[in-house]
């Protein structure tokens, strides 16, 4: 059997110079040189993937979690060693964090195959933080745990309470609207993330935080622990522990992802009503273990999933009162018949022994709510197909307007983010409350890089009469922590040849929920005769990351992943203008 299969510790994955023993005869001299003793390092080695960085607020109490997962190591005989990897905070990077999430995957990856470890502990919780975490992991398939930062707790203003970052949109609406004055929207802005940690709504974030659980990547209970609380840290040191019991057992994400836990991913996302970010997230996961995320299939478990979660941007509460409400537990107990219950977990239970074993603690129902009792009978979110959209597009129904389910409409086109930038507030505008606003050219093949900008803001001249909801289609994502009747992933994308970008004014495009249906209502000939008049594609860049990524970007559909980075990259193909590029 290869070295690499039968070696533990720092003996694992020596370095290369054509003599093994000297290889680690070399790497004990420089071990030795850090202070630790011979004792310490004969021990198996739990890696820490440290995702701290001074750009990332979300991300701030690392070196606490840390901290408490080498004690959590050392106490259960292991050596913990921390290793850094890059840090996306959501709001700090451009053009958009989605861009730079493949490439926080890859270093993921390859800072776990290329070290000595024998498990790792992925420390992050920032929106794109997890899933680039859960990929790299899965594709180096080495025994693993997720540990998130968890969510921040709600501020306070004028006895209102607040929380990043829907409060943040509700109130920047008004703010457009010509309700609150400049001064006011300032003192908003200093009340609404007070404390360290991730969203308090159920943004990607969050979302991503009880899939992470839900796949069994994550320690029972311990998906909603807001990041200030003492029991995260607690949750960090029994993450460590658990580490060490994955090294000695061998259970790796291959053991763990399989198609049957990413159906209860799936359940779980739809009646928390999570964020439309997490299908291409769970959908980038499952890709990496060779899993195909089927957009049909979604719709089926939707049909059979009911809401349960009220928290906002949908409902009325935050993460820390689904802490304090039962948490994924409670979720979970409730979707007990509709769960695989035998898919296995970081503890080395299967969920059905979780779910047996686990006590029926107190659960809020005005948070978590009972399957007869559901918030809504239908899972929150649903995938739309059809012929503006011929792989997919994905709708927050439950944060949506149910007027708009069914409805056609006349299409306001803009053509880039300048476009929008540039008209939205025109007060000459040719738009009305019942016109359907597109967005071309923001998807994942575009040079804004698949931003979350399908959000897209009701118009000035509209919000001023007390519009607060119209429907709005996009190749773009929408953040999380938004609300309303949008539209997004429609796929393929405008830059990559896909029907969205043929739209033009007065067009009249058909919504229909119940079918299932996003159709542009333009004959063929006409569609083939804007298709022949489009401009070449530009030129790709030459250099650096941005040649990889406009080179191996997939559509939505497969999660926004790199196809060279998937299980099986031959089973997709890359579409015509992507690979003219």
């Amino acid at each position: 059997m290869a070295e690499k299969e039968t070696a533990t510790g720092l003996s694992r994955n020596l370095s290369t110079y054509g003599d093994k023993d000297f290889a680690r005869y070399l790497r004990m001299s420089f071990a030795r040189s850090m202070g630790h003793s011979n004792e310490m390092l004969s021990r198996p080695v739990v890696g820490i993937a440290s995702t701290y960085s001074e750009f990332n607020n979300c991300h701030r109490l690392v070196p606490e979690l840390v901290a408490a997962v080498k004690r959590g190591v050392i106490s259960a005989g292991g050596l913990p060693l921390e290793f850094p990897t890059i840090s996306l905070g959501e709001v700090f990077l451009n053009p958009t964090s989605i861009y730079f999430r493949n490439l926080m995957a890859m270093d993921t990856e390859e800072m776990i195959r290329g070290q000595p470890m024998d498990a790792v502990v992925l420390v992050g919780g920032c929106d794109k933080t997890v899933p680039a975490q859960l990929m790299g992991a899965v594709s180096a398939d080495v025994p693993a745990i997720q540990l998130v930062t968890g969510p921040m707790m709600t501020g306070r203003w004028r006895g209102e309470r607040l929380g990043a970052c829907t409060d943040c949109r509700r109130f920047w609406a008004r703010y457009r609207a010509g309700e609150l004055d400049g001064p006011t929207i300032g003192e908003v802005e200093g009340r609404l993330a007070t404390t360290a940690g991730t969203c308090a709504v159920m943004g990607t974030a969050s979302s991503m935080a009880l899939i992470a659980e839900a796949l069994g990547m994550m320690l029972p209970g311990t998906a909603a622990i807001p990041a200030v609380h003492a029991d995260r840290i607690r949750a960090a040191e029994m993450s460590g522990v658990a580490a060490m019991r994955l090294a000695r057992s061998g259970m790796r994400p291959s053991d763990i992802v399989t198609p049957a836990s990413v159906e209860n991913a799936l359940r779980v996302l739809l009646a928390i009503s999570g964020s439309t970010n997490a299908v291409l997230h769970l959908a980038a996961v499952a890709g990496r273990a060779g899993i195909s995320l089927d957009l049909a299939h979604l719709n089926a478990l939707s049909d059979s999933t009911p809401v349960l979660v009220d928290l906002k941007p949908t409902g009325a509460n935050y993460m820390e009162d689904l802490f304090a409400g039962g948490g994924l537990g409670a979720i979970l107990r409730e979707l007990k018949p509709l769960l695989n219950l035998d898919c296995m977990t970081v503890t080395g239970e299967t969920l059905g022994e979780r779910l047996g074993g686990e006590a029926a603690d107190y659960v809020d129902p005005s948070v978590v709510h009972s399957r007869a009792s559901p918030l809504q009978p239908h899972g929150g979110l649903v995938a739309l197909f059809g012929t503006l959209a011929p792989n997919g597009a994905i709708l927050k129904r439950a944060a949506a307007d149910p007027r708009l389910f069914e409805h056609t409409g006349r299409a306001v086109v803009f053509a880039s983010l300048e476009d929008l930038a540039a008209r939205i507030d025109d007060p000459d505008l040719d738009v009305e409350e019942n016109d359907i606003l597109v967005l071309q050219n923001a998807g994942p093949g575009s040079a804004a890089c698949m931003p979350e900008a399908g959000y897209l803001p009701i118009p000035a001249k509209l919000a001023r009469r007390g519009v607060k909801d119209m429907l709005r289609i996009s190749d773009a994502r929408m953040s999380g922590t938004a609300y309303g009747s949008v539209v997004l992933h429609v796929s393929p994308d405008s830059a990559s040849g896909g029907p969205l970008g043929l739209v033009r004014d007065d067009d009249r495009i058909s919504v229909s929920v119940s079918e299932r249906r996003l159709d542009l209502l333009v004959g063929e000939d006409e569609l083939a005769r804007r298709r022949a008049a489009l401009p070449p594609a530009p030129q790709a860049p030459q250099r650096g990351y941005a040649r990889l990524y406009s080179q191996e970007i997939l559509q939505a559909e497969h999660g926004c992943d790199f196809r060279f980075l998937t299980r099986f990259p031959d089973r997709i193909q890359l579409s015509e203008p992507s690979r003219r590029r």
